[in-house]
Formats: structure tokens, C-alpha cells, sequence
């Protein structure tokens, strides 16, 4: 059960981090949208972003929006709380442009 709760932070952090490099709120229908979501986020943050029970919390809100591109990239590559490491999982350019 920690492995879904892993992938769930990760792909948080993707999101996050896709959405602070644009600057604007996260929408549900760009993240989504992302192939990198969709296979390594979905699972845990849902297919809509919102969220799962159990899972990973919802990437659609303003604390994703209000963390710096520095601080999501970081949790995405190095995990934090029951998100795991998706640095040797994800290429450095698939983080950066999430």
C-alpha cells in the first residue's frame, strides 16, 4: 500500500510543478491531459486530479498552485511524506516540463 501513496505525491509533484513553471492555476483538463500524469500520477491523484481516497491528495487546488516550480520539482524527484522517488522513474525533462 505505500507504493500507490508513493506514485500519488509523485504525481502531485509533477503536477505542481507543471503548473508553477506556467504560473497559472492548475486546470483539471491540462494536467490530465499530460501522458506522464495519466502513467505515473493518475493512479493515486486520480484521473481528474481531485484526488482519491486513500491515495493521493488533490493536485487541483491553491496550495499546489502557491508551491514554487523549486519546491515541486523537489518533491517529485526526491518524495516526501508517503510520495516516493521518481527520480530514476522519470527523466529530468519529464519532471521540468510536467
Amino acid at each position: 500500500m505505500k507504493t500507490p501513496l508513493i506514485i500519488v505525491s509523485i504525481s502531485t509533484l509533477l503536477a505542481a510543478i507543471s503548473l508553477a513553471a506556467s504560473q497559472a492555476s492548475p486546470s483539471a483538463n491540462t494536467l490530465t491531459a499530460n501522458p506522464t500524469y495519466e502513467k505515473n500520477c493518475a493512479k493515486c491523484h486520480g484521473k481528474t486530479a481531485e484526488g482519491r481516497r486513500f491515495g493521493g491528495p488533490s493536485l487541483a487546488n491553491a496550495k499546489t498552485a502557491a508551491a514554487t516550480a523549486d519546491d515541486l520539482r523537489n518533491v517529485i524527484t526526491n518524495g516526501k511524506g508517503h510520495m516516493p522517488k521518481f527520480a530514476r522513474k522519470l527523466s529530468a525533462e519529464e519532471i521540468e516540463h510536467w
